[in-house]
């Protein structure tokens, strides 16, 4: 007899500050955390209850491991799921494959984020964790992968992703993007803010700028003892950018 699954986390509670934190990453539904560098679900949650109404449409265009898709089914909302890597669009479209009594209808597939196949305007929320340039490596090399590119490189093409974000969200909407920042020869390289900058300059403007704590990271351990051995703090925090168009 098959496990029967919680579909909605106990005792929710929207946040209601600026410093959120998670050390329970949420395990209900068909979360986890396997794929690696995916957010809480509790992230997507919180946006999408305060920023959309059920029956919207909400757009991932880095679907990754399926997080929002599922969340967007769990809250009723029309979900439209990009990825420009296969893989992911198999796994996500995996994780939505449970029964769940909703009117929400789900679209997931293989699309570059700087080329949406939308109509303008046509959006309700966006809710995007794109890679933190190259940290992570999400494949072995699909042309377009941005997790593949430098920072420097990867702000070029973040311009073009913010483009797009901006034609296909509708007017007074919100779009949320959660980024982290790097180090580079022990020098921490201001990623998240710059990403925001960019979106600023393409015409959002800046609702909230909400820190995310970071719990469970597998490498703390090696970077525990790397960050006394040369002298330098772990990056124990993200930012959660909530624009409005």
């Amino acid at each position: 007899m098959a496990k029967k699954i919680s579909l909605q986390p106990e005792n929710f509670e929207l946040e209601t500050n600026t410093v959120w934190a998670f050390p329970d990453r949420g395990k209900w539904a068909t979360h986890d955390a396997k794929y690696r560098g995916n957010w809480s679900p509790y992230i997507p949650r919180n946006v999408i209850l305060r920023y959309s109404q059920e029956g919207d449409t909400v757009l991932d265009p880095f679907v990754g491991g399926g997080t929002t898709a599922v969340e967007a089914k769990l809250t009723n909302r029309n979900f439209i799921g990009y990825d420009i890597n296969p893989e992911a669009i198999e796994l996500s479209r995996n994780k939505c494959n449970f029964q769940f009594d909703t009117t929400a209808s789900s679209v997931i597939d293989v699309t570059d984020a700087r080329q949406l196949p939308l109509n303008d305007n046509s959006v309700d929320l966006i809710c995007a964790h794109p890679p933190y340039a190259d940290i992570i490596h999400y494949s072995d090399g699909i042309d377009g992968d941005l997790s593949l590119l430098p920072m420097k490189n990867f702000l070029v093409e973040m311009v073009k992703v913010a483009d797009e974000f901006h034609r296909v969200l509708k007017n007074e909407k919100f779009c949320a993007v959660l980024m982290g920042d790097m180090r580079k020869k022990g020098m921490v390289q201001p990623l998240a803010f710059e990403t925001m900058r960019v979106f600023e300059r393409v015409g959002f403007k800046t609702k909230e700028i909400i820190i995310k704590e970071q719990h469970n990271c597998k490498a703390t351990g090696y970077w525990k003892t790397n960050s006394i051995k040369f002298n330098f703090l772990l990056l124990a925090h993200e930012y959660l950018f909530i624009f409005k168009k």
